[in-house]
C-alpha cells in the first residue's frame, strides 16, 4: 500500500501595513481629499478678499465690503504708491521696515539652528549623566507661554544673570557695559528670538538625529572619526530636511512677530520690523483699511515664496522622525 505524497504549498500571510502606509492611504481618500479643498476654499477666500480692498480706491474700500467690487469694480494702484513711498501717512514707507524683517528674520533662524544642531547631536549620541533629564527639562520648555518668558527674560537683559560670581549674561543696563553697542540694534532680537526657539529646535532636531542609522554612526567610531568629523560629514547631510523645515518655520514665526520685537526694540524705526508698521498705520477703528490692506499683501509675499519654494524640505522634515517603518 502506498501513500501519496501531496505537497505542501505555503499561503502567503498578508504583509502588515506600516504606519505611513496607512497613514497615506487614508489621506488619499475621498473623504481626505475633499476635506483638503474645502479648507483650502476657505482659507484663500480671506486673502482674495486682502488682495481686492487693497485694489480699490479709499472712499470705497473702507464704506462697503470687498464683495461689493464685482457689482462696481474700480481699480487703483494709489494704495500701494502711498505705502511703499510714505505718502501722508509714515515717512520712508514700509521700505526700510521691509528690509528691517530680513536683518531679523535670517539671522534670528540661522543661530537657533546652528546651537539646536550641536545640542541635538550631543543629546542623541553622546552619552552623558543627566542627559536624559536635560532632554526632558527642554522638551517640557516647550509649553511655556511666551508672554511668561518675557519678565524673565527682560530682568536678564536689564539686570544681568549669574551664576554665583561666576556672570552668565552682562548686565546691559550698568554703564560703560555692552549696552552702548546693543541699543538701537537688532541683536536683543536675535537673543531673544533664538532663546525662544531652542527648546522647540533642540527637541524637533533630537527626534530626527536620534533615529539615523546606528550602524553608520558606529562604522564611522571604527575608522576613528571623532564627533566633530561624525556631525560635519554624517549628521548635518543627512538632517537637511528637518534642519530646513525648523528654518522656515521659524523665518515665518520671526517675520510675523510683533510682541518680541515691540518689547526689546521698542518699535523704533531704525530696528522695527514690517509688523511695526502695519500696526502704525491701522488707523483709528480701520479708518485706513485701505494701506493697512496693502502692506499686509506687500508683507505676506516673502512668506508665501519662502513657503513655496521651500515645501518639499518642510514636509519631508515635518514627516522624517516622526514615525518608524
Amino acid at each position: 500500500m502506498s501513500v501519496e505524497a501531496h505537497e505542501v504549498i505555503p499561503i502567503p500571510m498578508p504583509r502588515e501595513e506600516s504606519i505611513p502606509e496607512a497613514a497615506r492611504r487614508k489621506l488619499s481618500s475621498p473623504w481626505a481629499s475633499g476635506l483638503v479643498v474645502l479648507i483650502t476654499i476657505l482659507w484663500t477666500i480671506p486673502t482674495f478678499g486682502l488682495l481686492v480692498t487693497s485694489l480699490r480706491p479709499a472712499a470705497e474700500a473702507t464704506s462697503s465690503g470687498w464683495w461689493t467690487f464685482f457689482t462696481d469694480p474700480q481699480v487703483t494702484l494709489s494704495n500701494y504708491s502711498e505705502v511703499l513711498t510714505g505718502g501722508n501717512t509714515i515717512p520712508g514707507g514700509i521700505t526700510p521696515y521691509f528690509f528691517n524683517s530680513f536683518a531679523i528674520a535670517i539671522p534670528a533662524a540661522i543661530f537657533p539652528v546652528v546651537i539646536a544642531c550641536m545640542a541635538a547631536y550631543a543629546l542623541a549620541w553622546i552619552p552623558f549623566k543627566f542627559s536624559t533629564a536635560i532632554f526632558f527639562t527642554i522638551f517640557a520648555l516647550q509649553v511655556i507661554p511666551l508672554q511668561m518668558s518675557l519678565l524673565p527674560l527682560l530682568q536678564m537683559f536689564n539686570k544681568g544673570w549669574s551664576l554665583g560670581p561666576i556672570p552668565i549674561f552682562p548686565d546691559l543696563n550698568k554703564p560703560g557695559s555692552a549696552q552702548s553697542l546693543f541699543q538701537g540694534t537688532y541683536v536683543p532680537l536675535w537673543v531673544a528670538h533664538t532663546m525662544f526657539a531652542l527648546p522647540l529646535a533642540v527637541f524637533l532636531l533630537h527626534n530626527f538625529i536620534a533615529q539615523l542609522p546606528r550602524e553608520l554612526m558606529e562604522a564611522a567610531r571604527v575608522d576613528g572619526a571623532s564627533h566633530f568629523l561624525i556631525f560635519r560629514k554624517l549628521v548635518l547631510p543627512l538632517a537637511i530636511p528637518a534642519i530646513a523645515s525648523f528654518a522656515i518655520f521659524q523665518f515665518l514665526w520671526v517675520w510675523n512677530d510683533l510682541l518680541v520685537a515691540l518689547t526689546f526694540a521698542g518699535g523704533t524705526p531704525d530696528v522695527a520690523p514690517i509688523t511695526a508698521y502695519l500696526a502704525n498705520i491701522k488707523g483709528s477703528y480701520g479708518a485706513q483699511l485701505h494701506l493697512i490692506t496693502a502692506g499686509a499683501f506687500i508683507a505676506i509675499v516673502v512668506p508665501l515664496i519662502v513657503f513655496f519654494s521651500l515645501q518639499r524640505f518642510f514636509v519631508r522634515g515635518l514627516l522624517a522622525g516622526s514615525v518608524k517603518g
